[in-house]
């Protein structure tokens, strides 16, 4: 599938503006003004960043505890996010919430948490009303492999199918639920992608740090469900670079060896798309530095006014800020 330059550079940019965010957040966390555990995606921008292009203003999404990247790409303020990061009244839950309780309904984003398959429930109730409603757009549930795991998802998952439900379930699989690789809770044989087919969904799999292989899946995963045939699901394998909880580097507690974090840090998604895009000429090293550059000075801005916002008050007037 032929993907536009249009689309590749807003991937592109959206890419970094996940990238920088979060790299904010991980130079900053030190300073103790953070307040709330957060887990970054820094080595996994590709699938939303992709989704960010497919999406329209009709769909819905819900997310996990590792929800910044989804909450960005659906179109949600960055604002707002790192205010509710600091702790503050204009963050998108008035500051009570941090960074695993995001939301933004202006644009479709519905909400993330701290539990692990908690929002799986809610985004096909949202498919549901929407089918009873008979409205457009599709509810997109974001899970990582842990979730599958879980009792809720199949439970979710069969109802979905039963009824034909628009959703569509995007697995970003990082072969990790905290410090457990996929090998030690799952049989190593057996397939996530497959299980799921098992139950009836429409099912696909794919390389989630390649951005054409990633839009191809989800586009045709999503004209699927758009198309009244029922709930898809789509897996894409990537890697977290960061600890599971936290801003730093964790290989030296041995959960995972240098040599699988080296080969998955050299298939960074961002370095893939640039060389993609500088080596056929669709776009100059120039361009994609002024990209860069715009999206750094959009960063540093929503981290001054999240540092300057008041904290919430029981007297305060104060409106929540939306982009």
């Amino acid at each position: 599938m032929q993907v536009s330059i249009e689309k590749l550079l807003n991937i592109f940019a959206m890419m970094n503006l996940i990238r920088l965010t979060e790299l904010g957040i991980a130079d900053r966390y030190k300073e103790g003004k953070m307040r709330c555990p957060t887990h970054l995606s820094i080595g996994q921008e590709c699938v939303p960043s992709v989704l960010s292009q497919i999406l329209s203003t009709q769909d819905l999404a819900v997310s996990t505890h590792r929800a910044h990247a989804h909450y960005l790409a659906k179109g949600g303020c960055l604002k707002a996010m790192l205010a509710e990061i600091y702790g503050k009244e204009s963050g998108c839950s008035g500051g009570r919430g941090g960074s695993m309780h995001l939301i933004d309904e202006t644009v479709g984003f519905k909400g993330s948490t701290a539990i692990v398959g908690n929002t799986i429930p809610l985004g096909v109730g949202l498919a549901l009303s929407k089918k009873l409603k008979k409205e457009s757009g599709i509810a997109v549930v974001y899970v990582g492999d842990g979730a599958i795991e879980e009792g809720v998802f199949y439970e979710s998952a069969n109802f979905a199918v039963v009824q034909r439900l628009p959703v569509l379930f995007v697995c970003e699989n990082n072969l990790y639920s905290v410090y457990s690789p996929l090998g030690s809770r799952q049989p190593i044989k057996r397939k996530i992608n497959e299980l799921v087919a098992a139950i009836g969904l429409n099912t696909s799999f794919g390389d989630g740090n390649s951005v054409q292989e990633s839009y191809e899946r989800c586009f045709n995963a999503y004209d699927y469900v758009s198309d009244n045939n029922g709930p898809a699901f789509v897996e894409l394998q990537t890697y977290r670079w960061l600890e599971h909880c936290g801003p730093n580097y964790d290989n030296d507690i041995g959960y995972r060896s240098e040599e699988e974090f080296s080969h998955w840090k050299k298939r960074d998604p961002i370095a893939q798309l640039e060389a993609y895009l500088t080596n056929t000429g669709q776009a100059t090293k120039q361009e994609l530095s002024s990209i860069i550059k715009v999206t750094k000075e959009k960063v540093e801005r929503a981290f001054d006014f999240a540092e300057r916002a008041a904290y919430p008050s029981y007297r305060s007037s104060e409106q929540r800020v939306f982009c």
